[in-house]
């Protein structure tokens, strides 16, 4: 996957919001900070209680204990507001990934990082609030009259490329050859529609389903025999 000198600096960075105007502006202040963090933790409330297509900005910041205005002042409108929460379920996603893959011999073997990246996914499925409805992108059927939702992340990338240049990153020298670049994007691809389907038959999962994502995943992945 050929990148541009732009797509690349942005990737050194981290992703960043797509649909042109995620964030209108990044809270410096403490006092900020936390009223920008508390509308994202209501929106991810309110998904769960109403999902993407029901949600309105009045009532995030109804939720938040925020004045209206204060929303509109970080955020574009709804889709900017589900673009930073999409973009703040990466980063962590990411930190806890990083964080279980890092050491002295790097990320390890492909089958860990595999079973590693799966779990950590599964896991915030399971526990994170909105995260059913919104993880990297939107789950749910988009909303009427919601723009472009295959870029919340990255102006330039859809949503599964941007997540897979990431874990490029985080996975080093297993991903260090250059046809990787397209592998994981189909990778994405692929656990994206199996653990739909996953969380689609069970609450919490279909185990026999997320263990086929790895075993597809894996095989996939695996650099041909020498």
């Amino acid at each position: 996957m050929r990148q541009s000198g732009a797509m690349r600096a942005r990737t050194d960075s981290g992703v960043q919001g797509g649909s042109g105007a995620a964030v209108r502006r990044r809270p410096v202040q403490q006092r900020s900070q936390e009223r920008y963090e508390r509308l994202l933790d209501a929106c991810a409330g309110l998904l769960d209680e109403v999902g993407a297509g029901a949600l309105t900005t009045k009532e995030v910041a109804q939720r938040a204990e925020v004045p209206i205005g204060t929303l509109y002042q970080f955020f574009s409108g709804r889709e900017g507001l589900l673009a930073a929460l999409a973009e703040r379920n990466l980063t962590a996603y990411l930190a806890r990934l990083a964080a279980r893959t890092a050491g002295a011999s790097g990320p390890g073997s492909l089958a860990t990082f595999v079973d590693l990246a799966v779990e950590e996914f599964v896991a915030m499925k399971r526990t994170v609030p909105g995260f059913g409805h919104l993880d990297f992108g939107l789950v749910d059927a988009v909303p009427a009259g919601f723009g472009d939702d295959t870029h919340l992340l990255d102006d330039d990338l859809d949503n599964n490329a941007a997540v897979a240049v990431r874990l490029r990153a985080i996975g080093g020298e297993l991903f260090a050859d250059p046809g990787y670049g397209v592998s994981l994007r189909v990778a994405m691809e692929c656990a994206d529609a199996v653990l739909k389907l996953a969380f689609r038959v069970a609450q919490d999962g279909d185990p026999a389903l997320i263990a086929e994502c790895k075993r597809v995943l894996l095989r996939y992945l695996a650099p041909p025999a020498a």
